[in-house]
């Protein structure tokens, strides 16, 4: 089958690489100048900048596949031992969270009270919600208020920039959502699958060795600066029509934004719901990452980084320890810190002018971190509309992408706004759509 995959971000480029290697010919079109969306790293003066994720958790089966199948599973760099340790700020200070009960028994970061409710929690049992739970509730109800503050808020905000009280815990945190169900306990089944866990991982050339690979497989399958206007059903198969062509599909993968459903006009049934999935929110996210001489910075940076509670009222989401994590990410002497803000918390400064927001991120960094002097490297990046949120109601959202499916055979949408936000959710979901492209073209 010919099958046009509309978006070449990740997903895009997952999709159209699977059937490729299944043997349809495939053609990939892309608004933008470039391929990747935002996964896209730049090496510049001995530093290493990634302008969205920073790291890939263990991969399923299906990333692993492609992974190796690209190359890149022999070029994996698992972070650092030092990376295990995750600190939080708590009054100001930057604390280490436990990773482990006899961690708990000794951190800073929790009350004596909030240990001894985190500690109870396995042996309690717990009222069910009458209906749908945030993960804000869902945390109050088996935890406390503290651990929501301390643990789950920073947390939400490291993942999704987001706020705890608006998101699903269904859909927004489906593995810890089925701890309860599974182990009967929250803190239980955290702590085995903290056991089970494996290392966080990137490549020597950062993430956007991802995008590189796949595009060097598809060739000139891809067509940047190429926005499809207009896409309808045309006899058995799929017309896509931009601004100065027209061709025809058997099959299309949807594989662009949520939010980018407003520009694109779909002829066929339900085709005038297809802009409603525009209203699925997202939240904007400034990336800043800063280079110092090490000496220049008081705290060991001995782990992942530092996240930021909303309780703290501070102006930075969090910051990655980058060049702890990974090698290669600073010059010798030197490292690299990358700090996120803007969100759900304060938009507002997503949208600050560079300067601007270079100048809030140090400030911060010397406050939490005793970072002194000029940055050595400056590389800021700003994503308007970076994450769709899993929001209370979610449901209405997947429910009204399956209509759109079953409407229109042969029509598949895939995303981080189906499947989750993490790359490796990203990468599946273009995977599996290639997937169920193939499974139709086996029923047809």
């Amino acid at each position: 089958m010919s099958v046009a995959v509309v978006g070449g971000g990740v997903t895009g480029l997952a999709a159209a690489y699977r059937l490729q290697s299944l043997g349809h010919p495939v053609t990939v079109y892309e608004a933008a100048p470039r391929v990747g969306g935002v996964v896209r790293t730049e090496r510049r003066e001995g530093y290493l900048a990634e302008a969205g994720p920073n790291t890939l958790t263990e991969p399923g089966p299906l990333v692993a596949a492609l992974l190796e199948e690209l190359g890149l599973a022999g070029r994996r760099v698992e972070a650092a031992e030092a990376a295990q340790t995750r600190y939080v700020v708590r009054e100001g200070r930057p604390i280490a969270l436990p990773s482990s009960p006899r961690d708990l028994l000794t951190t800073r970061a929790f009350s004596l009270r909030a240990k001894l409710t985190i500690l109870a929690e396995p042996f309690l049992r717990r009222g069910e919600p009458a209906g749908e739970e945030s993960v804000a509730g869902f945390v109050r109800r088996r935890l406390g208020g503290e651990v929501l503050d301390y643990a789950a808020d920073p947390f939400v905000a490291g993942m999704y920039a987001g706020d705890p009280a608006a998101l699903s815990m269904r859909h927004a945190l489906p593995r810890l959502y089925a701890l309860e169900r599974e182990h009967g306990s929250l803190v239980r089944g955290a702590f085995r699958r903290a056991r089970r866990s494996l290392r966080p991982f990137s490549f020597p050339d950062g993430l956007g060795e991802i995008p590189l690979a796949l595009a060097a497989r598809l060739g000139d399958r891809i067509r940047s600066d190429a926005p499809v206007q207009m896409i309808a059903r045309a006899g058995p198969g799929w017309l896509v029509r931009g601004a100065d062509d027209e061709s025809r599909h058997d099959a299309i993968v949807l594989a662009v934004p949520a939010h980018a459903f407003a520009a694109l006009r779909m002829e066929g049934p339900s085709g005038a719901r297809l802009a409603e999935l525009a209203a699925i929110p997202h939240v904007p996210v400034a990336v800043v990452t800063l280079g110092f001489r090490r000496r220049d910075v008081a705290h060991r940076l001995d782990g992942f980084g530092v996240l930021v509670p909303a309780v703290e009222r501070r102006r930075v989401l969090g910051t990655l320890f980058s060049s702890t994590l990974f090698p290669g990410r600073a010059p010798p002497g030197h490292v690299t810190l990358t700090t996120f803000l803007g969100g759900a918390r304060q938009p507002e400064l997503a949208a600050l002018e560079a300067g601007a927001m270079v100048a809030l991120v140090q400030e911060e960094l010397a406050d939490l971190l005793g970072a002194r002097g000029e940055p050595t490297f400056r590389h800021v990046v700003r994503w308007s509309r970076a994450i769709p949120q899993y929001v209370l109601g979610y449901e209405r959202w997947l429910d009204l992408m399956d209509e759109i499916e079953r409407a229109n055979p042969g029509l598949f949408l895939a995303g981080s706004h189906r499947g989750g936000v993490a790359l490796g959710e990203a990468l599946s979901s273009g995977l599996e759509a290639a997937m169920r492209v193939e499974g139709r073209g086996r029923s047809g």
